[in-house]
């Protein structure tokens, strides 16, 4: 069974390059374009792994990380930030409330099809699933 990955951007460009990404390494894809919308789809699919912009419209990434992670239910919901907020200290900002990694936009195709493969494998050998 692919692993679900829940794509949440507001740009419709970055959500479409990611999700062509994304499902060429054979992942099923879900789209969110706010927070509101991103909790409700984790809430609805709960899936492996978010990739979560900061900047959206209504909740902040930030809140949605830190609701995401204060529900036992779904710790194990794997969070990529992905934004253009990049100085060190939102980059400690987003580990310190339970992100687990921080990539800076503009990305590498490479380095983000990397993260995200260990993650899913990481998350495989703790759960089995």
């Amino acid at each position: 069974m692919p692993k679900e990955i829940l794509i949440v951007d507001d740009e419709p460009g970055v959500v479409v390059a990611i999700q062509f990404l994304m499902e060429q390494q054979g992942y099923t894809v879900l789209v969110a374009k706010s927070g509101e919308d991103a909790l409700e789809e984790i809430y609805r699919y709960k899936p492996d792994l978010a990739i979560l912009d900061i900047m959206l419209p209504g909740i902040s990434g930030w809140e949605v990380c830190e609701i995401v992670r204060l529900n036992p239910d779904y710790r194990n919901v794997k969070i990529v930030f992905l934004t253009a907020r990049g100085d060190e200290a939102e980059i400690a900002r987003g580990l310190a409330i339970g992100a687990d990694a921080y990539i800076t936009k503009p990305f590498s195709n490479d380095q983000l099809i990397a993260k995200v493969n260990m993650l899913l494998e990481t998350a495989y050998e703790e759960t089995g699933k």
